[in-house]
C-alpha cells in the first residue's frame, strides 16, 4: 500500500511539475499550479515517513 501510495505521489509531482512549468511560460495562472505544487511534494514526503505506531492505551 506504501509503494502504490509513493508511485501515485511522484506520478501527480511530475504532471503537476509539467503544468508549473506552463505556468512559468504564462498559460496557466502561477498562483494555482504553486500550492498545488507544493501540496503534491508535501504528500509524496508525508507518505514515505509516516508509521504506525502504538502509542498504548489511554486511561
Amino acid at each position: 500500500m506504501k509503494l502504490i501510495n509513493v508511485l501515485t505521489g511522484v506520478a501527480l509531482v511530475l504532471i503537476i511539475c509539467l503544468f508549473h512549468l506552463f505556468a512559468l511560460m504564462d498559460l496557466f495562472p502561477l498562483y494555482v499550479t504553486s500550492p498545488l505544487l507544493f501540496i503534491s511534494i508535501y504528500y509524496v514526503i508525508a507518505s514515505l515517513f509516516y508509521k504506525k505506531t502504538f502509542k498504548g492505551f489511554t486511561k
